[in-house]
């Protein structure tokens, strides 16, 4: 539950952030800056998780065939 309501929490702090800095950057009317962070929290929530998981998965070890898979494969050589 706990972990739930963080999620919760930074998906609204990115959303208020993006409000404001494409609002002050772009000098965007209020619902045009609304509109922006609705469309771009969702963009930037995935790329995060798409960067972090392969980051995640290149630090993994390779999982490595059984030797008597790999036997046969050098023995046709």
């Amino acid at each position: 539950m706990h972990e739930r309501l963080k999620n919760y929490a930074l998906v609204i702090c990115l959303f208020v952030f993006l409000f404001v800095c494409i609002g002050n950057d772009l000098h965007l009317s209020p619902g045009a800056a609304f509109m922006g962070a609705l469309s771009g929290t969702p963009l930037v929530i995935f790329a995060f998780n798409r960067w972090c998981d392969g980051r995640y998965r290149k630090e993994e070890a390779p999982t490595e065939e059984p030797v008597s898979e790999i036997n046969p494969l050098r023995e046709r050589l």
